[in-house]
């Protein structure tokens, strides 16, 4: 399976903060935004990754990245001249994706919580097996009217999804986290634009429930799900991972500890990669790391 981290967009929320560079870079606490995003595809298994992005930004995201080698994956860069919908990311993935099944998630979603990685292969594993061909993740939250909802069956199957409904039919919000098979590509490039003149995401998803077809994992107590599209929820973010570290002493999306966690590098690559951030506290939780595991 593959990855794609969309990370484009104008971000005019965030507005003057993102005036001049793109929100995904901004930092959240102790490392940049997409840092989050990417640990949770690597969390699920995923190596080969795709970063979307406007034509401006894309070449920071490549100088934050590079080409994923020094944690043992592989990341590619494809621009998105215009936000013409989440939905769009799926057309401009097509030869990336090459008819693989896939995941999308946005660069403004953390995902943390004991059973998250358990919830990631569990996606992945019914999408590849073929006994769904789409999984999205439902969240309940107290206010559910600013969010695509999610409706269900007896049996916790989607049936319907409502964008920002003045009457909810459930609490269950549709994250930013999608697992699609390559149907979902030829979906994506038959939709017409939507009065607001995007490709949208949740045409996609309700082909999907209205074949039948469609899986949803919904997320319980104890798994957090923070999304970063104004300043106080960026601040918010920001103050919920600085005391998650602080007080278990274990960093959020620390992306050079999972790929040593998830096999893909060694303890000599993670030396090398904690040498130049030595200066700094993440350096020095790498260095914390390395000295447990010698």
């Amino acid at each position: 399976m593959k990855g794609i981290i969309l990370a484009g967009g104008s971000a005019t929320r965030l507005y003057p903060a993102t005036s001049v560079v793109c929100k995904q870079l901004l930092p959240v606490y102790d490392k940049p935004m997409i840092y989050y995003p990417l640990s949770t595809l690597m969390l699920a298994g995923i190596k080969d990754v795709l970063i979307i992005s406007t034509p401006k930004d894309l070449p920071l995201f490549e100088e934050l990245l590079g080409g994923g080698e020094k944690w043992g994956m592989r990341f590619y860069y494809t621009p998105q001249a215009e936000p013409r919908g989440l939905a769009e990311a799926l057309v401009i993935g097509e030869d990336f994706t090459g008819g693989e099944e896939f995941c999308m998630i946005l660069g403004d979603n953390i995902f943390y919580g004991h059973g998250f990685p358990g919830l990631l292969r569990e996606a992945v594993a019914d999408v590849e097996s073929k006994r769904v061909e789409s999984t999205i993740f439902g969240y309940w939250v107290d206010d559910p009217h600013a969010y695509g909802v999610l409706e269900l069956d007896s049996k916790e199957r989607p049936v319907a999804i409502e964008e920002k409904p003045a009457k909810p039919k459930s609490h269950w919000a549709v994250t930013g986290l999608y697992f699609y098979n390559s149907e979902a590509i030829a979906v994506a490039k038959g939709l017409a634009p939507s009065k607001r003149g995007e490709l949208e995401i949740t045409d996609v998803n309700r082909h999907f429930i209205d074949k039948g077809t469609m899986g949803a994992k919904l997320v319980g107590r104890g798994i957090a799900w923070l999304d970063m599209g104004t300043h106080d929820s960026l601040l918010e973010s920001s103050s919920f991972v600085s005391s998650i570290e602080k007080r278990q002493g274990q960093k959020i999306s620390c992306v050079e500890e999972i790929a040593y966690r998830m096999g893909y590098i060694g303890l000599d690559e993670l030396k090398e990669l904690a040498h130049p951030l030595r200066k700094s506290g993440y350096g020095q939780y790498l260095e914390k790391i390395i000295a447990r595991e010698q």
